[in-house]
Formats: C-alpha cells, sequence, structure tokens
C-alpha cells in the first residue's frame, strides 16, 4: 500500500485501486450531523391520547407525563414506557378464549382451558365456570415497578379467588341462585389482593359468563333445572291467587268488621241519647205532671195526625155514630 497524489492504493486481486482521499473534515462534520440527529430524534416523544409516560433516569423513576409532546434527556440518560392508562379497559378471559372478536363472536373452549374452568363446589359437585376480568391501570408507577409479571399476576390471583369463592357456595348458588353476588365477591377479594401487592391495579368488573356441569352429567341437570323452574312457576302461580283471594277476604271482612262496630256504636250513642232524653222528661214530669203530660200528648199527635189519610173528629158524647157514616170503603156502592 502506498500513497498517491493525498490518497492511497490498494491491491485487490493483483490490481492497484486508487482509493480517493480522506478530508478529515468531512469525517468530523459526518459524526457531528449523525450525533446531532441522533440528539434530536432521541430527546423528544409523543404519547397517545389513552397512554401515559413513565420517564426513569438510569432506570429510576423520575415522572410520569401526560398524552402529548414531550422532552426528556437523550442518549439514553432518560427512558420512557408508555403505559395505557386513564379509563383504557384491559380483559382477561378464563375457560375460553375470543379468537374474532366482532358481531359474530368466535370463542375457542378446548382441554387446555378445561382446566381453568373446573371447578369444585362447596357441596362437593363439579361445575365448569367461565368467566372476564376486566381491569385498568390507575397508577402507572406501580404498575411498573412493583410487580414484575403483573398480566400473570392478575390471572393466577383471579384463577385463586374464584375457586376460594366457588368452593365456598352450593353448586345450585354457583348455577343459579347468587351469581351476581359470587362475581361481586370474587371482585372484592381480588382487589384487596392486588391492593396488597401494590399492584397500581383496580378491578373494574367481574363477570361470569357461563356456569355449567360437566358435560357427562349436563342433560341429567338441565333436567333438574327444569323441573326446579316448573315448580317456581307453580308457586307464582300460587301466590298470585293467593293474593288475588285473600287481601280481598281480607278487605271484605275489615269491612264488616268495620260496619258492625259502626253500627253498635250508633246504637250506644241511640241508646244513651234516648235515656238521657226519657231523663230529662221525667224530671220535667215530676217538676209539672199536668203540664209534662199534656206537652207530651201534643207531641205524640203532631207526629201521628199527618200520618193519617183520613181524619173524624166528633164529640165524646156523640152516640150511634156507626149508623151514620160509610167507614168501609165502596159501602154506598152495595
Amino acid at each position: 500500500m502506498q500513497g498517491y497524489r493525498g490518497g492511497r492504493t490498494v491491491n485487490i486481486g493483483g490490481e492497484e485501486i486508487v482509493l480517493p482521499p480522506i478530508n478529515r473534515k468531512f469525517i468530523i462534520y459526518g459524526i457531528a450531523i449523525i450525533v446531532l440527529i441522533v440528539l434530536v430524534f432521541s430527546t423528544y416523544y409523543t404519547v397517545k391520547t389513552e397512554e401515559v409516560g413513565v420517564i426513569k433516569r438510569f432506570g429510576k423513576y423520575v415522572r410520569t407525563t401526560p398524552p402529548g409532546l414531550h422532552f426528556k434527556l437523550p442518549l439514553g440518560i432518560e427512558t420512557v414506557n408508555k403505559v395505557k392508562g386513564g379509563r383504557y379497559i384491559f380483559r382477561e378471559e378464563f375457560g375460553y378464549r375470543t379468537t374474532k372478536p366482532g358481531i359474530r363472536t368466535e370463542i375457542r373452549r378446548d382441554r387446555g382451558l378445561l382446566s381453568e374452568s373446573l371447578m369444585l363446589t362447596g357441596d362437593l359437585n363439579i361445575a365448569t365456570v367461565e368467566w372476564v376480568v376486566q381491569y385498568r391501570i390507575k397508577d402507572p408507577k406501580a404498575y411498573l415497578f412493583h410487580v414484575r409479571d403483573i398480566r400473570k399476576t392478575i390471572r393466577d390471583v383471579s384463577e385463586s379467588v374464584t375457586r376460594q369463592v366457588i368452593g365456598d357456595h352450593s353448586v345450585d348458588e354457583v348455577w343459579i341462585l347468587l351469581r351476581p353476588r359470587i362475581a361481586l365477591n370474587i371482585r372484592e377479594n381480588m382487589q384487596a389482593i392486588l391492593d396488597e401487592y401494590r399492584s397500581g391495579i383496580d378491578i373494574e368488573t367481574v363477570e361470569l359468563q357461563d356456569v355449567n356441569p360437566p358435560e357427562k352429567v349436563r342433560p341429567a341437570v338441565n333436567e333438574v333445572n327444569e323441573a326446579r323452574q316448573e315448580m317456581e312457576k307453580l308457586i307464582n302461580q300460587a301466590n298470585e291467587a293467593y293474593n288475588k283471594v285473600i287481601p280481598r277476604a281480607k278487605g271484605e271482612a275489615e269491612k264488616t268488621i268495620r260496619q258492625a262496630e259502626g253500627y253498635a256504636l250508633d246504637r250506644i250513642n241511640s241508646a244513651l241519647g234516648d235515656a238521657a232524653r226519657f231523663n230529662e222528661i221525667y224530671r220535667e214530669y215530676r217538676s209539672s205532671k199536668n203540664v209534662t203530660r199534656r206537652r207530651m200528648y201534643l207531641e205524640t199527635m203532631t207526629k201521628i195526625l199527618p200520618k193519617i189519610e183520613r181524619k173524624y173528629i166528633i164529640d165524646k158524647d156523640q152516640k150511634g155514630l156507626l149508623q151514620l157514616l160509610q167507614l168501609q170503603e165502596g159501602g154506598a156502592k152495595k
């Protein structure tokens, strides 16, 4: 290799190739431009709307940035981890997997997933339980730094808590009676454990999607459920008939009792009034017998006379009245 006109030659395959001269200034400028580009592109970053940025300086947490354009120290001094925070909802499925979401959702169930859903109830029956856990990240710092594999932790906690809660209830409660309460109990227990781990996770909902007996005994269980539903139907019909007849009978009995009480009260008040009136008249009678006797006679006649259609006024000394008067109706025609 020899220098040639400021350049150099290289012997390749027996031929000498002359290389152009090297300009050190171009090299320096090129390196400076590359460094500048690296600095520019490693200084700013963008956080999307549903995300937050967690900034680490030499691996240590520094700050959390909201959505938008932000700047950081370049060359790896500060690094950013973008975490879906806010109201973004994560979803974990147990006992099945959604292979194609949409209007016609496609779901996969196989023996590998049966180990997740097969559980023992409190009355030593077996049930296949499929459920969904929905959660969000409420503390991005805790989410990144306190738990190594947060998704696996959530799944392990959910499966453990679900088996425990299902094991505390009978198969009828799991299948039909207490499904909403069981789901709420699972969510509360999961949240307590994840808060103890300081995971930064907030469990939104736990939904029991499908709870069935094992496939081999499913027909017999369905027959039992149908019989139970028929029994409940008959009970509801009986209660409906009871609610129609009994309240009406009670109302009529109450009405009769109130009428009897009112009649008794009226009779008592009338009797008391008559007794008080008799006592008043008797006191007046004792003080003036003739006047009171005449007044009572006149009052009585005042009530009686308007009810008499025909009146004959005669002298008390008159005799032979029947020979003069036609007292029977139609006697003149005879």
